[in-house]
């Protein structure tokens, strides 16, 4: 019912930025808390940032707080990751999810949609 594609994923050198972006289409894309998930080879898969349906509020994984910034802009069904000042153990697969709830999750369970994925590389 909500399909999501991320894009701008790929290789950047440590320290380097990155701004991601996740594309909704299906059901209404604003009623959704938006989520953004990383797995690396072998690991499991870990929040990074979520942001509720009216995008006021956002949550971070302490991994990331102070470096990623998370943001949607609905009238373009769109949601955002600004990452910046990248270190090689942020290389992984970024997923963008959505939740048919209000409020930030950090859990993979309370998604209900997910995107294919898109690469990212940091190297050193």
């Amino acid at each position: 019912q909500v399909q999501l594609v991320e894009s701008g994923g790929g290789l950047v050198q440590a320290g380097g930025s990155l701004r991601l972006s996740c594309a909704a289409s299906g059901r209404t894309f604003s009623i959704y808390a938006m989520g953004w998930f990383r797995q690396a080879p072998g690991k499991e898969r870990e929040f990074v940032a979520g942001i509720s349906w009216s995008g006021t509020n956002t949550y971070y994984a302490d991994s990331v707080k102070g470096r990623f910034t998370i943001s949607r802009y609905n009238a373009k069904n769109t949601v955002y990751l600004q990452m910046i000042s990248l270190k090689p153990e942020d290389t992984a697969v970024y997923y963008c999810a959505a939740d048919r709830a209000s409020r930030v999750s950090d859990s993979i369970y309370e998604y209900d949609y997910w995107g294919q994925g898109t690469q990212v590389t940091v190297s050193s």
